[in-house]
């Protein structure tokens, strides 16, 4: 169940992160409130060229506008990921997956553990784990912050975009501060999730990419004495 969810996830990602950064590149500009233009002062300008004339970057040219094809396929992967991740949470609540593996033991439950780890990484050290806690005390707490925070909120700000969603359920639009100020939230909470994405796959390749990988792949590793 994790194995499979993992990649189904890890692919409607990569689709998200591709599409929603040519969404952004068509209005690289963020508002906070319920409305806001181009003629709107800014909260937040992306220093890049739009693919859109009309909106004032500062650059004498424009991108090319990809932006149709680019929220269909952002919509269609929001959907497999969110539908995967309802999967994945139920089936881990039941499976005991989250309580087993991912809940912090007692002597995890601080700041000297998490900084231990970080410790160990910057020595190019990191904790190896065991067969029965696959996960360092830092993993854990970011996995379930993902998984039960970003995530979530990600998804909220996602479809309070969504002026189908905004008419049936203004009060989640209203408590985000407005249309704008979710779209906002929605590109800061998903530049936080490309944060995670990338010390992923860093702890993954410090730890053994080439094993890590295969494990989560065919759910087996290699006993020490098969390594060479």
């Amino acid at each position: 169940m994790v194995r499979v969810t993992h990649w189904i996830t890890a692919v409607a990602f990569v689709a998200l992160l591709l599409t929603g950064a040519e969404i952004v590149v068509s209005h690289p500009r963020f508002y906070w409130g319920e409305t806001g233009s181009s003629v709107t002062q800014a909260w937040l300008t992306i220093p890049i060229p739009s693919s859109r004339g009309t909106v004032p970057t500062g650059y004498g040219y424009v991108m090319p506008d990809q932006n149709g094809w680019s929220r269909y396929l952002h919509f269609e992967a929001a959907w497999v990921a969110v539908l995967t991740g309802l999967v994945y949470v139920f089936a881990g609540l039941g499976m005991g997956h989250f309580r087993r593996n991912l809940a912090p033991a007692k002597g995890e439950r601080s700041w000297q553990a998490l900084w231990g780890v970080v410790a160990g990484y910057l020595r190019r050290a990191p904790p190896a784990g065991s067969a029965n806690d696959r996960y360092n005390p830092l993993q854990k707490v970011t996995y379930l912050a993902v998984i039960f925070v970003l995530f979530p909120l990600v998804i909220w700000t996602g479809l309070a975009l969504s002026p189908g969603w905004d008419s049936a359920f203004p009060a989640t639009v209203n408590l985000l501060g407005g249309r704008q100020s979710a779209r906002t939230l929605h590109f800061l909470i998903s530049a936080l999730l490309l944060l995670f994405f990338a010390v992923h796959v860093a702890m993954v390749a410090a730890t053994g990419f080439r094993s890590r990988t295969r494990a989560m792949i065919t759910g087996r590793t290699r006993a020490p004495e098969e390594r060479g």
